[in-house]
């Protein structure tokens, strides 16, 4: 977190999390954190801010990243570990992309995404929470989530999610020092 004035905060709500937990709550706390810090990067920006592409031809942006985290937290929680059949977000088979095409500097797409990607965060973080255990499975028979075409257990997909989120991280640093030279955090 940063203050008013731009100088790092220690007020981080990264910090003073579980610590010494079993399994299900290291690895449900080490997503929250990787959550937290892809709205941390992103607080305090504009529309245009957040639509800025990094360098051609790149599309990437850290609106394009939060609509991406988006797709990625419904197609992991909702189609693979819930079985739901629900539609994708912002993509579609004629723009695979289209997390990152339509990452356009309008406030109401900052406002969709960020509402999209909280959904997909609330329904994942009650999903995790009612599972009996980290066991059960969901069916990726696409492979869309590494598990070589087959069921993958909740364990696995948590790994997953935190590996997903922590590589996009050091997108979202790189973006963000871009925009304005904010680093760290």
């Amino acid at each position: 977190m940063f203050t008013a004035d731009g100088k790092p905060s220690n007020d981080d709500p990264r910090e003073n999390g579980p610590r010494l937990g079993d399994e299900r709550t290291t690895l449900v706390e080490s997503l929250r954190c990787q959550r937290l810090t892809l709205q941390l990067k992103c607080s305090g920006l504009d529309a245009e801010a957040m639509a800025r592409r990094s360098v051609e031809p790149s599309t990437m942006s850290l609106l394009g990243l939060v609509r991406h985290l988006a797709e990625v937290e419904r197609a992991t929680f909702r189609k693979v570990m819930a079985g739901q059949d629900v539609p994708r977000l912002f993509c579609s088979d004629t723009d695979r992309d289209g997390d990152f095409d339509g990452a356009v500097p309008d406030p109401q797409v900052v406002a969709e995404a960020w509402e999209a990607w909280r959904a997909e965060v609330d329904f994942a973080a009650q999903f995790v929470a009612d599972a009996p255990s980290l066991d059960i499975t969901g069916n990726d028979p696409l492979n869309q989530h590494g598990s070589g075409g087959g069921l993958m257990s909740l364990r696995e997909v948590l790994v997953g999610m935190i590996e997903e989120y922590a590589r996009h991280m050091g997108h979202v640093d790189l973006l963000r020092e871009r925009i304005d030279g904010r680093m760290g955090q």
